[in-house]
């Protein structure tokens, strides 16, 4: 096992504090992007296979990269938050793991066959910058998978975030937009700007599907952008407005049920234009 802390600056400095501190309750939302987790796994265009060096770009607790680990691939990870790391570091003792910026990956250049950022470029202060350091550690012509919130009216949590935003401005030193990329052609425009070319996009809904109100604000209260409101309103405003965020979508058995897109490219340096499918 290597598990090396990098110093941290910029994005991760504020963002590490924000998704750690909440990190045991976090674990409960992985199951929620199993869709898309296993939709990225099974796409042949990310060349994921036994012997695969993947590098999984702010990994969170490791949920991902267990299951490419399942399916032989050599993993690592870089995350801001060091709790989540230390999870991640129990399920996965022999991969390496990291936490640091992702503006500033600490391997060298052409270290991994694919690069994934499942919904973390949009945490970096500076995302282009990340996205090229991601690029610049990728073998020449390996796939690169950026994944994102789909479109707004799309995503059934788009109200969470919506309360969580009108609680408190961001403690980050910028403000971090869920949907910075959800606008059709905004992720592979996104991809372009590291002279990367998308070769796939693909749709995948992800249900957050809970049993009953109080593992709904168990889950949706450990996330970065809910710790942040709870810092500056308080956790008892917090869980208010996310009760009235995600009352719609109550069922008759007292669970809730959310549907929510998501959306990633596959991109390549070099590679032409191909056309994505959605499901």
């Amino acid at each position: 096992m290597e598990s090396t802390a990098q110093a941290t600056t910029g994005s991760a400095t504020v963002e590490g504090r924000l998704w750690g501190a909440r990190a045991d309750a976090f674990t409960t939302m992985e199951p929620r992007m199993l869709a898309l987790y296993e939709a990225v796994l099974d796409d042949d265009a990310a060349d994921i296979a036994p012997g695969t060096r993947l590098l999984d770009v702010g990994c969170g607790a490791g949920r991902f990269m267990v299951l490419a680990a399942q399916r032989g691939a050599a993993v690592s990870g870089i995350d801001a938050a060091e709790p989540l790391i230390d999870i991640a570091r129990e399920r996965l003792p022999e991969a390496v793991l990291r936490v640091g910026d992702m503006e500033a990956l600490p391997w060298g250049d052409a270290s991994f066959d694919v690069v994934v950022g499942l919904d973390a470029f949009s945490f970096a202060n500076d995302p282009v910058r990340a996205l090229r350091e991601a690029t610049r550690v990728s073998v020449g012509g390996a796939p690169v998978v950026i994944a994102a919130w789909g479109r707004r009216d799309h995503c059934e949590s788009a109200g969470y975030f919506t309360a969580l935003a009108g609680l408190a401005s961001s403690p980050s030193p910028r403000s971090v937009d869920p949907f910075a990329f959800s606008e059709p052609g905004a992720l592979e425009a996104f991809a372009a700007t590291c002279n990367l070319t998308s070769v796939r996009r693909q749709e995948v809904l992800c249900v957050w599907a809970f049993p009953d109100e109080s593992e709904a604000l168990t889950a949706l209260t450990s996330t970065g952008l809910a710790v942040g409101a709870i810092q500056k309103a308080g956790q008892e405003r917090t869980e208010d407005a996310i009760r009235d965020a995600i009352a719609p979508y109550r069922m008759t058995d007292g669970g809730y049920r959310l549907e929510n897109q998501f959306s990633y490219v596959i991109a390549r340096v070099g590679a032409r234009s191909g056309k994505g499918h959605s499901s």
